[in-house]
């Protein structure tokens, strides 16, 4: 039989618990049955079992052992949180009490109640005290229900201040570990925004006062170290540093808004942010344009170093100025003109670093500006690259091309101003891309803009008196290094050859040397300007060319021979006017051509080839004056014709 604890069961009988035993031993039964009667075998089992019972005598026990153990420590933490339960209740009644007490106390006249008064205070004060100590020690064991419970009862004295104080102090504790207050203050807050709502009856009171410590005191101590270091010692760091401080700052307080501050948070971070900043932004602009006028200077006289160039003083009033203005008008020869080697004094690089420090002014003034102050700062800074970039470097550079230009009548002239024109131009475009891109968008809405465009116009204007000038004195040195090659190859027996019969029809050596020439100048001309302006430039120097070569023709007597000559010519002149591409030019040498078939055409057939598409329009005193350029004029009695 199995030993096991249901054979205790109550109700338990001894003698029917043995009498059972024995009459299920084999042999053992005192009645007789299926075996005789065995006491040994009876006496073995009641042995085996006793053992059995010891066995389970002692398992029982540890059991019970185990479950006493059990019992005693759960009926000691049981005791412990009766305690606890009672001594916080004791606390939040005391804390009623002495609250009650400090009210009434203060009703209380001070002559006759001053022992009572003093006590009362002198409990609140402990038992304030030690309210926000263990607020403290709650905190530190991260005991998220404790805390609010200790809040929910300091809330009603004037400690809560304090314990909210306590509570920020510590959850900063730790906090600023990867050098980065930025990153690191929106992962605080992040965190202890949950804390708050669990812990805090406002918590939006408490988050603004937490936002508040840091921004008055971390972020504001980060700010000024880093700041106050290079304000007087390195104003382009300095710059810099105040750019990425605001900008991060501001990016912090967009986080921030996610959090509930109250009903203005918008406003409350801008004040924080505010009294910060205030100080170093209202010198901004200040620092700004002194920074930017010395980069410019900076950036300018280390060019002109790099050239070995001592830059020119060009004012207004001065003998010099006078003489360079006649020159310039007159082509008189007033002292000879600079020699510049070629040399445009136009630097891309130079551009490019101006542009590029203006864009990071430009960045920072949208940036760090007052609203109501951002147009008049992004106009200043404006004005100074208008200072730097159009007038001490194209304006300059456009002066000294000026000055450089030869005389008409010069030899083998560098005509290098073309190469300003176009430096020039594609300069401005960059100056006007800035214009439209970064500065507009900051005065669009504003009077300065009036202002801006104003002043943008002033000096496109100024600019373009120049070039013109430098371009129309150019023209007239092409114009005259053509005279001179003409006046040098062309023979007058050119066009009277002394053998009628033995000349080869073809252009003059002078055609094709000014046809090359021209040809050099045109292409020039296309790659020194753009758009229209390539049209306008070639009609001026066609026109001119046109003129030139009319009048020249007109210098000979021809030939019949001589005559066939000058239309070949013509006709060179005119394949090289088609490299113009301008209508005007080429019709000017079509007439040209027609002209010049009056040198050769029978007497008889003058008034024929006169009526002409090209000549029918043309003033009759204009064509009889190429009639007079024949040999044969007298002696045919040409002159008749035109009578």
């Amino acid at each position: 039989m199995a030993t096991t604890a249901q054979l205790f069961e109550e109700p338990f009988d001894a003698d029917e618990y043995i009498e059972r035993l024995a009459w299920r031993t084999p042999g053992g039964g005192s009645k007789g049955g299926a075996e005789a009667f065995d006491p040994k075998r009876l006496l073995e089992e009641f042995k085996s079992h006793i053992e059995e019972l010891k066995q389970l005598d002692e398992k029982i026990q540890r059991k019970v052992e185990k479950l006493e153990h059990q019992c005693h420590r759960e009926a000691k933490e049981f005791a412990h949180k009766v305690q606890d339960l009672q001594r916080s209740n004791q606390i939040k009644e005391a804390a009623d009490i002495i609250q009650k007490l400090h009210l009434i106390a203060q009703e209380l006249p001070f002559d006759r109640f001053a022992d009572v008064k003093a006590k009362i205070a002198s409990k609140y004060h402990d038992l304030e005290r030690q309210l926000i100590q263990e607020f403290t020690a709650a905190q530190r064991r991260g005991e998220i229900g404790r805390m609010r419970e200790v809040a929910a009862v300091l809330l009603h004295f004037k400690g809560y201040a304090h314990c909210v104080d306590v509570y920020i102090k510590q959850c900063q504790e730790g906090a600023y570990m990867r050098n980065d207050v930025f990153e690191d203050t929106a992962a605080l807050c992040q965190r202890v925004n949950k804390q708050v709502a669990e812990v805090f009856s406002s918590p939006e009171t408490v988050m603004a006062k937490l936002i508040q410590n840091i921004f008055e005191n971390k972020l504001q101590a980060h700010v000024k170290e880093k700041l106050d270091g290079t304000r007087h010692s390195d104003a382009e760091q300095y710059l810099k540093n105040l750019y990425d401080l605001y900008t991060r700052t501001t990016a912090l307080a967009a986080k921030l808004t996610e959090f509930n501050l109250g009903s203005d948070k918008h406003t409350f971070l801008s004040k924080l942010i505010k009294s910060i900043f205030s100080y170093y932004l209202e010198s901004y602009i200040d620092m700004e344009r002194e920074y930017l006028r010395n980069r410019g200077a900076m950036i300018l006289q280390r060019y002109y170093d790099s050239k070995n160039h001592q830059k020119r003083a060009i004012g207004s009033g001065s003998i010099q100025e006078l003489k360079e203005r006649i020159r310039q008008r007159t082509n008189l020869p007033l002292g000879p003109s600079i020699d510049t080697h070629g040399e445009t004094f136009l630097s891309p690089e130079l551009v490019v670093n101006l542009l590029q420090e203006t864009r990071h002014a430009f960045e920072r003034c949208h940036r760090l500006s007052d609203p109501s102050d951002l147009p008049k700062n992004a106009y200043s800074i404006f004005l100074l690259l208008v200072e730097h970039l159009c007038v001490d470097h194209i304006d300059y550079a456009l002066e000294i091309g000026l000055s450089a230009i030869p005389s008409s009548d010069a030899k083998n002239a560098n005509l290098y101003f073309l190469d300003v024109v176009q430096q020039a131009n594609s300069i401005f475009h960059l100056f006007d891309k800035q214009f439209n891109d970064q500065l507009m968008p900051l005065i669009s809405s504003s009077p300065k803009l009036a202002e801006c465009l104003h002043k943008k116009k002033e000096v496109i204007e100024q600019m373009e008196v120049k070039l013109d000038t430098g371009i129309d004195r150019t023209l007239n040195c092409m114009v005259g290094q053509m005279k001179h090659i003409l006046a040098t190859e062309q023979k007058k027996t050119d066009f009277r050859p002394e053998d009628e019969n033995n000349v080869m029809i073809q252009y003059t050596t002078a055609c094709s040397k000014v046809c090359a020439y021209v040809s050099r100048q045109v292409e020039h001309v296309r790659k020194s300007m753009d758009g229209k302006n390539v049209d306008t430039v070639l009609t001026e120097l066609g026109v001119r060319f046109h003129r030139l070569i009319h009048e020249h023709l007109q210098q000979f007597s021809y030939s019949s021979m001589g005559g066939m000559l000058a239309i070949c010519d013509v006709a060179e002149y005119r394949r090289c006017a088609k490299n113009f591409r301008v209508p005007l030019v080429l019709q000017l040498f079509d007439t040209l051509h027609a002209l010049c078939n009056l040198l050769v055409v029978a007497p008889d057939n003058l008034k024929q080839v006169c009526s002409g598409e090209h000549l029918t329009n043309l003033d009759r005193n204009l064509l009889h004056a190429f009639v007079q350029l024949r040999v044969d004029y007298r002696s045919a009695r040409l002159g008749r014709h035109f009578s």
